[in-house]
């Protein structure tokens, strides 16, 4: 399975739109690009490869692996990138602000949900980030 995640960046966050194999499913919110400095920044452009993650605290969600100068880099969810992300990326359904959301859990779940069909399958999963 394809992502594709369209930004448009912003000084006060990052706002972006997630296409799933070239069909539109949801707004995104990230942090500001600053640099990609730890904990204050989204993550560069490029092309990661995403699997399956679960904590406690996010329960299942999603982890995009090897970020350059970065490490636990997640698909989670959250509604303010300020307050809720450290260089994550959460889904939201409908965008609210720069680099805020709402029903933000709803589109994670959704989001989980498909990415795991494709697990199960075997079929691994690239997210393109680009503006």
């Amino acid at each position: 399975m394809d992502l594709v995640l369209h930004r448009t960046y912003f000084k006060e966050g990052t706002n972006g739109a997630l296409f799933i194999n070239y069909h539109f499913f949801c707004f995104t919110i990230e942090l500001p690009w600053l640099e990609n400095e730890k904990k204050v920044s989204c993550i560069p452009e490029g092309t990661y490869e995403v699997v399956p993650r679960f904590s406690e605290h996010f329960k299942h969600h999603l982890l995009i692996k090897k970020v350059p100068n970065r490490q636990l880099i997640l698909i989670h969810g959250g509604n303010d990138a300020h307050r809720d992300l450290e260089g994550c990326i959460a889904p939201v359904s409908y965008l609210s602000g720069l680099g805020k959301g709402l029903q933000s859990q709803a589109k994670l779940k959704a989001l989980v949900s498909l990415c795991y069909q494709s697990f199960d399958l075997n079929d691994p999963i690239l997210l393109t980030i680009k503006s």
